[in-house]
């Protein structure tokens, strides 16, 4: 039973983190300033939004880690 949480785990992360890839190239295809225009300001709150999304994602993951733990 666990073998098959692990494979599914990895099945559906993998197809999830290689859509994310995905979105993240076509973001970059924004960049291209023949055809947009955009400031620094603007590409600083994508990347803010998209960092802080990635450490509250990676936090819950390292919080899974923690659980049990007790101490006063």
């Amino acid at each position: 039973m666990n073998n098959s949480k692990n494979e599914r785990f990895k099945r559906i992360a993998s197809a999830r983190t290689n859509k994310i890839l995905d979105q993240i190239r076509l973001l970059g295809n924004c960049s291209n300033k023949n055809n947009y225009s955009y400031t620094e300001e603007e590409v600083k709150k994508i990347f803010a939004a998209i960092e802080q999304e990635l450490k509250a994602t990676k936090a819950r993951f390292n919080s899974s880690k923690e659980k049990g733990k007790f101490e006063l």
